[in-house]
């Protein structure tokens, strides 16, 4: 497999729009490395810059340590899988994974030994003569990887693959693309907007935001140490708590923003006075979502596991002081904890 780079890469859209600001990006030999962040981040922009499906107005694409940017698509040896699997409707499962190969010429033995390693690695062999309306969703989905897998390219960059699948499928899925990446030692640059789906994926996890990076680490640093208020915010199922430090009465100072993880938080006979808002029950947890007695009430959720608090009732909120997070007042950097 091979080492990809983006350095100092833009693309600007007429009108002025930026699509992606000044990214520098390395992914490793061997590595998952997941891009994320909300819809319109720049993401899937990136994904097909180095793709070369799009050019860069300014920066440099590099493959193994080459210059790419300008080279055609094609010649740059690297297998995309769309969300849409893109599958010849008329063509078999076999003909759909041996097309690739067809079009390059290959010969028979050769189409015939790829298509058989690749049905085997995805568990597609009883499929084989099977045509796309005869399978379900999660069938397409590994038959769309296989058709990329047949090429033995230099990586695979997957953008959104799994968007289409149910919940259900989308978990037993993520579990065969990291089984699929493992046995190949593969590299892979996958895109969602799922940020459970990164953490769940990623050797590391690049997060976008406007078309620029917040924060390229593993899944424990983001979630353990997010470098700002928006990467503390956008991780973590239920967001961070992010509150005025004056609103949690810490001593620190009163122009730093505050951060406490949902499941950080107490319910205690000392703290903060809350009045509980609402419930969300989630099975083995419940998300209670609290107004603050402070100025402007503002919203405070934590997770509990015992019995859960009536709505309406007064409470008493903490927080286990060494998991508080801190950062300057306009979220933009870490700070010493409070």
């Amino acid at each position: 497999m091979s080492t990809i780079a983006a350095e100092a890469v833009e693309r600007i859209y007429p009108g002025r729009h930026v699509g992606i600001a000044g990214i520098d990006l390395d992914v490793a030999d061997g590595e998952l490395l997941v891009l994320v962040g909300p819809s319109g981040c720049g993401k899937s922009t990136l994904l097909r810059l180095i793709a070369g499906l799009d050019s860069p107005t300014a920066g440099r694409i590099l493959i193994d340590g080459a210059d790419v940017t300008a080279v055609p698509p094609q010649q740059r040896d690297l297998a995309m899988v769309f969300q849409s699997y893109a599958l010849y409707p008329h063509m078999t499962v076999y003909d759909n994974l041996a097309y690739s190969l067809r079009v390059r010429r290959s010969d028979r033995a050769t189409i015939d030994a790829r298509v058989a390693a690749a049905a085997e690695a995805l568990d597609l062999e009883p499929l084989l003569d099977r045509r796309p309306a005869q399978l379900s969703g999660g069938q397409r989905q590994r038959v769309a990887l296989g058709r990329a897998l047949v090429r033995e390219p230099k990586a695979f960059l997957l953008d959104e693959p799994l968007s289409n699948l149910d919940p259900s499928l989308r978990t037993q899925a993520r579990a065969e693309i990291l089984r699929l990446q493992r046995k190949l030692g593969a590299t892979m640059i996958y895109v969602t907007h799922d940020q459970e789906e990164a953490l769940t994926l990623g050797h590391r996890v690049a997060v976008m935001r406007e078309g620029r990076l917040e924060q390229v680490a593993t899944p424990t640093e983001l979630y353990d140490r997010p470098a700002n208020t928006f990467v503390a915010g956008f991780i973590g199922s239920p967001a961070m708590n992010l509150l005025p430090a004056v609103s949690l009465g810490i001593g620190a100072p009163p122009d730093s923003i505050v951060g406490i993880r949902p499941h950080d938080a107490l319910l205690s006979g000392n703290g903060v006075r809350a009045t509980v808002d609402v419930l969300e029950p989630r099975g083995h947890d419940t998300v209670v979502h609290l107004r603050l007695e402070a100025a402007g009430s503002p919203e405070f959720v934590i997770t509990v596991r015992e019995s859960a608090p009536t709505p309406g009732s007064t409470v008493n909120v903490s927080w286990k002081s060494d998991r508080l997070h801190s950062f300057d007042a306009q979220g933009r950097r870490r700070s010493a904890s409070p």
